[in-house]
């Protein structure tokens, strides 16, 4: 403790230089993956401001705001803020907003990593299993709060396809041609509990959807559904919990990602470079950010979907996961390039587990207290997808080995299934509606 005290009392004098080696936790796979996204900072002209506070303010500064190669984006933030204000075309609020969460869910990912190097490995994984999918939860507990519940429902599936399909299938693919004369392995042991896990999830979203099919009705009175979702998601909740102990706890050396270079930049990433209280006040003021653009993104998909002729569907299953998780995503690949397979899987199948077993039962949870008849029965189509993601994922990764064969399939899988979304059109009035009974019709174009 005393150890964590020292190096806070020095990075708040901006004495980066002098922290301590002590202080190191154990890195997961979504640490490693944001951490290829940052940049070193250079303290030299700041070491040369005399005010202790103008310099902690600037340092601060340089290491959140500059200190990712998605710094670009940040001007989207106050952009789609004043298009908001001043009654800019809605679909530009939407698409600045979707730019602005891009740079937004990497820093939060950085400052988790930053408090978890004072609180240790195990609060560390609990703040990562709580805040690496911060941006869909608010942007789905925002929609539950404007009766959206299809929203809620098309981007967090979206998200789970997104992390199997196009990160899976990206990563294994360039890793796959960068690495041709290297054979590829990965751990299958972690990769065997997320695939269980996903396998629980699909389970607890086919028992409503084939109940509603076996009774031979679509809708009823006291739709015997809304309470078996319920216990579903509850089902869901206590293994995740169950799955977190076994992460955190008792199996944590299989989920911990070995950082196997040892060059200069390790050293950078095995220190925090901000204070605890620092990097607790920028989380906070960044998740309120990520809270306004998720309302702005929610009232304004309908406005975008009109505009662009694009249906609600695929702007939430395919454009939403696409640029909110660009950042992780780009992490991803970056580590498949280096044939480091271990860290790719572990971002995109320990993303996918905490959306399907976390997120959207307690979406389900929190719809319950709010009065909102929210259940797992995610229709036909959109169930139909999840279940042949899952199953090729899983068969992709049975064997321990990988190839860009592999990694192509998935691509294609991803590719059909946003094609599908594409051509499909979701009545207005059925998108914002209690039920989510979704009648779907086929775009003229693709019957032309």
């Amino acid at each position: 403790m005393g150890s964590h005290q020292e190096s806070a009392r020095l990075l708040e004098a901006g004495n980066v230089k002098g922290l301590s080696r002590e202080i190191k936790h154990g890195r997961t796979a979504h640490n490693m993956s944001s951490s290829s996204l940052r940049k070193k900072s250079d303290f030299v002209l700041l070491s040369k401001v005399r005010c202790a506070l103008i310099r902690n303010v600037l340092a601060n500064i340089q290491e959140v705001i500059l200190g990712t190669k998605l710094s670009i984006l940040f001007p989207a933030i106050p952009l789609a803020i004043v298009a908001d204000c001043y009654g800019f075309g809605r679909p530009w609020v939407f698409a600045l907003s979707l730019l602005a969460l891009t740079p937004l869910a990497e820093r939060v990912s950085f400052l988790t990593e930053q408090l978890a190097f004072y609180t240790g490995p195990t609060v560390g994984g609990l703040l990562n299993a709580t805040c690496g999918n911060v941006t869909e939860l608010i942007i789905a507990i925002f929609a539950l709060s404007q009766n959206k519940i299809a929203v809620v429902k098309y981007s967090l599936l979206g998200s789970i396809l997104s992390n199997l399909l196009l990160v899976l299938g990206t990563s294994l693919f360039c890793g796959g041609i960068a690495n041709l004369r290297k054979e590829q392995k990965y751990d299958r042991r972690q990769a065997d509990v997320n695939s269980l896990m996903l396998l629980l999830a699909l389970l607890c979203h086919l028992l409503p959807m084939l109940f509603r099919y076996a009774s031979g009705s679509a809708s009823f009175p006291n739709d015997p559904t809304l309470p078996l979702s319920r216990a579903g998601s509850i089902v869901m909740l206590i293994a995740y919990f169950a799955y977190l102990v076994f992460q955190l706890w008792t199996h944590r050396q299989l989920f911990e990602a070995e950082d196997e270079d040892n060059d200069g930049d390790s050293v950078a990433e095995e220190t925090p470079v901000i204070g605890f209280w620092s990097g607790f006040a920028w989380l906070v003021g960044m998740t309120v950010l990520i809270a306004l653009l998720s309302e702005y993104v929610v009232q304004t998909i309908e406005d975008a979907s009109d505009s662009w002729g694009l249906s609600v569907s695929f702007l939430s299953i395919i454009l939403l996961p696409i640029v909110g998780n660009a950042a992780e995503h780009a992490g991803a690949i970056i580590f498949a390039f280096k044939n480091k397979l271990d860290i790719s899987l572990g971002v995109a199948l320990g993303s996918a587990t905490q959306i399907s077993m976390f997120v959207v039962p307690l979406c389900v949870v929190v719809a319950w207290v709010m009065g909102i008849k929210m259940d797992l029965n995610f229709n036909l189509i959109e169930t139909s997808s999840l279940a042949l993601a899952i199953i090729a994922t899983a068969f992709t990764l049975q064997d321990g080995t990988s190839h860009y064969m592999k990694g192509l399939i998935l691509l294609l899988c991803y590719i059909a299934i946003g094609a599908c979304f594409f051509v499909q059109r979701t009545p207005f009035n059925h998108v914002n509606g209690s039920n989510m009974t979704i009648k779907t019709t086929i775009d003229p174009i693709s019957t032309a």
